[in-house]
């Protein structure tokens, strides 16, 4: 089954200025028919524990899209899953790779990869150009790890704001591209004598300030719409094993032949 995804700058109605990228509209393979969320869930719960239920419950009440990770320059795949760990741990949903090299351990194909990165949303980019653009279209203001003299320190920062955290390449650290397209540059204060972060460790860093600042202000840090909450849920249910994704598929193909044999 493959969730519809909304085109860049839909936004969500009822007036939220905050960017999900779901349709309530689940289609098998062949495109036979059509899914919504509740039917999902529906046909999904008796498959699948109870206690596994409601730990997938508990982490979809915890998520948001309103601050997301963007990693520029793959360099060692090993940090990167660990950034990916941490967003995973701290409810940040959504995640961006930019790099030249698809690799295909982070290939577009959510079911089958492993760990973390199998309940995130990981986007792939070709360029930073193309990346921060999608970004900005979904309400995005572009905040690029940069110690520099314009710099603003993450404790000042409003993470009410939808906001996309980048971090560089290990080596080679923010390109002079993102630091161009990017709306705000942000550091995070050092005490000591190293003047920089290892890419995971500064991630996880940024996401957790992120986090404690909505919390502190808004009183939470998850925040989807109910029908939003539900629209994930039935992801994570699909995404929960391979198997489940096809008990969805058998169900829709008997829902199909049922419509048809009325006609």
């Amino acid at each position: 089954m493959k969730l519809q995804r909304r085109a860049d700058g839909d936004l969500p109605a009822g007036g939220r200025r905050r960017w999900f990228p779901y349709l309530d509209a689940f289609r098998a393979a062949e495109g036979v028919v059509e899914l919504g969320s509740r039917e999902v869930v529906e046909v999904l719960e008796p498959h699948i524990l109870e206690a596994r239920r409601e730990r997938i419950r508990r982490a979809v009440e915890s998520r948001s899209y309103s601050v997301c990770l963007v990693v520029e320059g793959l360099s060692d795949f090993g940090n990167v899953s660990a950034a990916f760990r941490s967003a995973d741990a701290l409810g940040v949903q959504s995640v961006h790779v930019i790099s030249c090299d698809n690799n295909k351990r982070y290939r577009d194909n959510r079911h089958v990869s492993m760990g973390a990165e199998k309940w995130l949303d990981i986007e792939l980019w070709n360029s930073t150009a193309e990346c921060f653009d999608a970004l900005k279209r979904r309400g995005y203001r572009i905040a690029t790890t940069y110690l520099g003299n314009d710099s603003v320190s993450v404790y000042d920062m409003d993470w009410s704001h939808p906001t996309a955290i980048v971090v560089g390449n290990e080596l080679m650290g923010i390109s002079d591209a993102a630091l161009k397209l990017s709306d705000l540059h942000c550091s995070v204060p050092m005490k000591g004598m190293v003047d920089s972060f290892n890419v995971s460790v500064a991630a996880g860093i940024l996401m957790h300030h992120a986090v404690c600042d909505r919390v502190s202000r808004l009183g939470h840090h998850g925040d989807l719409l109910p029908d939003e909450s539900r629209i994930l849920l039935a992801e994570f249910y699909l995404r929960h094993r391979e198997s489940t994704a096809g008990i969805v598929h058998e169900y829709a193909k008997r829902k199909a032949g049922n419509f048809m044999a009325k006609f």
